[in-house]
């Protein structure tokens, strides 16, 4: 009977591990520790150092709050992006699903349409820009920030699979951006500069173009500010960026823990009123303080 039921275990293995196989037959597994990673060809080196990263945000992460989500990483090509996922900008990071991880292997067109025109910059911030993320080939490019997005979308994994009730939409997102602020501060203190700067670049671009700027707003039209207003979002994303960064400095890495177990343990929906006192007291004043001051902190 054991013999039998040993037999069907390791039936079930190998039908699963196939299966995986084809799924992602395109691509070529990555020997790692802890999560499974797949690559197109080409890239094996980018999606080591990228995988590394995970998986040691992953541990670090794990460390504060007890919790570790399942995760699958796909670094593509430009050619295989149509394969694996129905995202339609090559370059963004992104979930096809809870646990499947897309970053892009390649520079790209997206990621070039962030660099200002450099010759009509202030030379300190031209100088900044050039210094921070001028790539291996020498090229200006958003590479470096980007990169590190693939650890805000982790976040997400760790937020959805632990259970938590985020509240509020942006507060999802800003959750987010405090584990990936923590994590680089903590372990990789160097990318700092490629972390902070396109988000300090975009947010003093001022919002004279952008529709949306409230908390409110962001809450209430999530999906369509999102596949709607694309650069009204990245400003957004660059606000909690910073606002991210600054509630490190202020509550430190005993953070993380506060709230994951504020927002595992809230379950009923807070007003903004509420949500604010619940978080001054539970959290930090620093988190209370940014959702007071949102409007007025916002340049015009």
């Amino acid at each position: 009977m054991q013999k039998t039921i040993l037999l069907s275990f390791v039936f079930l293995v190998s039908i699963i591990h196939q299966a995986t196989a084809q799924k992602f037959e395109k691509l070529t597994a990555l020997e790692t520790k802890t999560i499974k990673a797949y690559y197109s060809a080409g890239h094996q080196q980018r999606a080591a150092t990228i995988s590394n990263r995970v998986e040691k945000a992953i541990a670090f992460h794990n460390q504060l709050v007890g919790f570790k989500p399942t995760v699958t990483l796909l670094v593509l090509s430009a050619a295989d992006w149509s394969s694996y996922t129905n995202f339609p900008v090559y370059g963004m990071p992104h979930y096809n699903d809870q646990q499947t991880l897309i970053v892009a292997a390649e520079d790209n067109a997206m990621w070039k349409g962030f660099i200002p025109p450099m010759d009509q910059l202030p030379t300190d911030l031209r100088t900044q820009i050039e210094t921070v993320y001028r790539n291996s080939n020498g090229n200006i490019s958003m590479e470096a920030f980007f990169d590190l997005l693939a650890l805000h979308e982790l976040g997400h994994a760790f937020h959805i699979q632990g259970g938590l009730t985020m509240q509020r939409k942006w507060m999802g997102e800003l959750f987010c951006n405090i584990l990936l602020h923590t994590y680089i501060a903590e372990n990789e203190p160097e990318q700092l500069p490629a972390l902070t700067l396109f988000p300090r670049m975009v947010i003093d671009g001022g919002t004279k173009e952008y529709k949306y700027t409230s908390l409110k707003d962001v809450h209430e039209r999530y999906e369509e500010i999102g596949q709607q207003h694309a650069k009204n979002y990245g400003w957004y994303q660059c606000r909690w960026h910073k606002s991210a960064g600054d509630i490190y400095d202020a509550g430190g890495k005993e953070l993380v823990l506060k709230l994951w177990n504020v927002f595992k343990q809230q379950k009923a929906t807070l007003t903004d009123e509420q949500l604010i006192s619940f978080l001054e007291t539970s959290a930090h004043k620093s988190i209370a303080d940014m959702i007071r001051n949102w409007d007025r902190d916002t340049i015009e």
